[in-house]
């Protein structure tokens, strides 16, 4: 059941089958994002950041699903939730899928 979101939106990339998670963000203006699920250091964040690739604040509690929240001038310096970027596909499989051991 490839590319089937689980419950709270995590799925892997069809094209280079990296974990991400799909969910709108924002109430009156609903953005459709993808981001990555790998945490990223405050260097790589920085790195990772253009005008078309956001960062995002990952909200997640014991009991409730993660979510996406959007990173704004008032964002705390000392967050203490996982940020994580918007997912940009490399096209290539990051692992290659197992071949068969026979065709039949």
């Amino acid at each position: 059941m490839t590319g089937r979101a689980a419950a709270d939106g995590t799925t892997r990339c069809p094209a280079c089958r990296a974990p991400i998670l799909r969910q709108l963000v924002g109430q009156r203006a609903a953005l459709n994002v993808t981001a990555d699920l790998r945490p990223l250091t405050p260097a790589e964040q920085a790195a990772a950041r253009t005008p078309h690739r956001l960062i995002w604040c990952l909200v997640a509690g014991p009991h409730t699903p993660a979510r996406l929240r959007w990173i704004d001038p008032t964002h705390p310096a000392r967050c203490p939730h996982k940020h994580v970027a918007e997912h940009a596909c490399t096209g290539r499989p990051a692992v290659a899928p197992e071949q068969p051991a026979t065709l039949f």
